[in-house]
């Protein structure tokens, strides 16, 4: 039997009323309402009083996956595996030299969600900080259960911080709740917050449980996370242990067998049945390491559900024609070759590259590259009924070119392009035209933390023990190993690529690496060095998307005229100007590369007091 982790649709107010979130002053503190029956002590003096702040982390992690232009768009399109794949208006980003700026709208459904990661990042420290900074207040049968609790929290601002240093590079530490209107925060390095969140993430990895409720902390996520941390730390050896408390622990598990809904299928495989909703969660499934919890019939599921047909499928459905010039596909529901059940009703938000497509694909036995798992626009069909009685392409599969050469589609990026299906195909009962529904989704996968001790370990130049690592999740995959010689950063990204596709935040993970070569002066894969100093003008990141994504400074306009860029201090996103402003009483520092860098002071480099 499993537990699952229940939302709660409602929080304690004064929980609600606790804290910052670091945006203007004006948002904020405009008009206070106090509430006369607020009483912090009395509110969190017991345990449930607490939990409460963590269900609140917990729906937060969630949302990064959830609904319309969903904000891991965001980490996919700054990176080599995918671009903004709207075509039809200006706004969405495309142009980042042009649109990328600190007063520029950062969390909009149309343009992008940086300004929501900014946001949604310090909430969750805000909560986290909450329980952290009341954490005596409750009576506890024994030390045990305060330090779950404790560690629990420690993860989720570990899990906030990780990210908004990776996204933003230095930015304000807190590390306790705030009760009131708080306009001097300063920015903190980069390194001195890593320090501390590894210093936690210890911390909580002695005392939070091997096993609990799906979709809560347990030891396996805490280590993984401390992993990361201590990659972007530059300690490879310390990366190597707390991946290894996770691969040997005991408790997790690559799924290599079949299990779940479809398991007596043959025309699908273990790959199809690790991302089938119903199977995530399931007891036998021993790779899931943390998991958000979403269900069509759970009270605070999220309305609408994950939207990743809608977001990440092509627009298939349009602006593809015959050879003979008619309209080829429509998404209508419950004709004779009904499509839209079966693909989704996508609008193509999220474009693959080429790179993400095809270069990576180095097996064709490959199981996450197979048919039935990858979708190919060859696979859909000519399904318009219109045209049933005239054309002699009606139920035959799609070409992009005719016998001419003439391409059949007026929007080759929006329309035209294949998908990981066993990802996106997420069942839909609520539409008649899916778009994906509620479900459950991995946020740490065992299989990354495969990868990331293979990384730890080409670091330390043990080829070896790297390739090991890395063919465990081919192996998996039914591909055939590489062997140590082919191993460097750059193979290991293109595996992550494979096995993590929408669910690792790719464009978090190219710049801590970036980091780590300019930290270490290691030569990368291209054979170029790196260095702290002008960490914003040349860097891995913006070297390798140059050399995997086919479509930022290659010329590359949408139909709307916007053309495709980018440039190295996009390495780090910039700090929203609303963050910046609304911080009367000291500096919050700005990236290089965007207008008020030059105002930046020194950042802190201890723990503030």
């Amino acid at each position: 039997m499993t537990t699952i982790h229940r939302f709660t649709k409602i929080l304690p107010l004064a929980f609600l009323a606790a804290g910052i979130t670091l945006v203007s002053c004006k948002e904020t503190w405009l008009k206070p309402e106090p509430l006369s029956f607020y009483e912090p002590d009395l509110t969190f003096k017991d345990i449930a009083g607490l939990k409460a702040t963590l269900v609140a982390c917990e729906r937060s992690l969630r949302m990064e996956w959830y609904g319309d232009a969903m904000p891991m768009i965001t980490e996919s399109i700054f990176s080599d595996i995918a671009v903004e794949g709207t075509t039809d208006k200006s706004g969405p980003a495309q142009n980042l030299n042009l649109l990328i700026t600190p007063d520029a709208q950062l969390n909009h459904t149309d343009y992008n969600k940086i300004g929501w990661y900014w946001l949604e990042g310090y909430k969750g420290i805000k909560y986290a900080n909450t329980a952290i900074s009341r954490i005596d207040l409750p009576t506890y049968k024994n030390e045990q259960e305060k330090n779950e609790l404790l560690g629990a929290a420690y993860f989720h601002r570990a899990a906030r911080y990780y990210r908004l240093t990776q996204q933003f590079g230095d930015v304000p530490l807190l590390l306790e709740e705030v009760n009131g209107p708080k306009l001097d925060f300063q920015t903190t390095k980069r390194e001195v917050i890593l320090k501390k969140m590894k210093q936690d993430l210890e911390f909580a990895e002695q005392w939070v449980p091997a096993v609990t409720d799906k979709g809560t902390v347990n030891k396996g996520s805490v280590s993984h996370l401390l992993t990361k941390v201590n990659l972007a730390l530059g300690l490879f050896d310390d990366a190597i242990k707390s991946a290894t408390n996770v691969i040997d622990g005991g408790t997790h598990k690559l799924m290599t067998s079949r299990f779940g809904v479809n398991a007596n299928d043959p025309a699908r495989n273990v790959i199809w049945d690790l991302h089938r909703p119903q199977n995530k969660s399931l007891p036998v499934n021993t790779e899931g390491l943390m998991m958000v919890i979403d269900r069509l019939n759970i009270e605070g599921n999220v309305e609408g559900g994950i939207l990743t047909m809608r977001n990440g499928v092509p627009l298939w459905f349009n602006n593809i024609n015959t050879p003979n010039g008619n309209r080829g596909t429509i998404d209508t529901y419950g004709i004779e070759i009904d499509q839209v059940v079966k693909y989704g009703r996508g609008i193509g938000r999220l474009r693959p590259t080429d790179y993400s497509q095809n270069q990576i694909w180095d097996d064709k036995n490959d199981l996450r590259h197979a048919p039935g798992n990858w979708t190919r626009m060859e696979d859909i069909l000519y399904n318009n009924p219109a045209i049933k009685e005239t054309d002699t392409y009606y139920g035959k599969n799609l070409q992009l070119k005719n016998a001419e050469g003439v391409v059949l589609t007026i929007d080759t990026i929006r329309c035209w392009f294949d998908w990981p299906n066993y990802k996106f195909f997420i069942e839909d009962p609520l539409r008649v035209q899916p778009q994906g529904g509620n479900t459950d989704w991995y946020v740490f996968r065992l299989a990354e933390t495969y990868l990331l001790r293979a990384e730890a370990y080409a670091w330390k130049g043990n080829l070896a023990k790297a390739a090991e690592d890395v063919n465990v999740v081919r192996a998996r995959a039914n591909c055939a190993p590489l062997a140590a010689g082919k191993i460097n950063i750059g193979t290991i990204l293109d595996e992550r690529a494979r096995e993590l596709y929408f669910e690792e935040p790719r464009k978090t993970e190219l710049t801590r690496i970036a980091y780590i070569f300019a930290q270490t002066g290691k030569p990368a894969p291209n054979g170029k060095t790196y260095s702290l100093a002008k960490f914003s003008d040349e860097n891995y990141f913006y070297d390798r998307v140059m050399e995997k994504n086919d479509f930022y400074n290659k010329g590359v306009q949408t139909r709307h005229a916007d053309e495709y860029t980018m440039s190295p201090y996009h390495v780090l996103w910039p700090i929203p100007q609303s963050a910046i402003d609304g911080n009367t009483q000291a500096r919050i520092n700005q990236n290089k590369g965007y207008a008020g860098y030059d105002k930046n002071v020194p950042p802190l480099t201890e723990i503030p007091k």
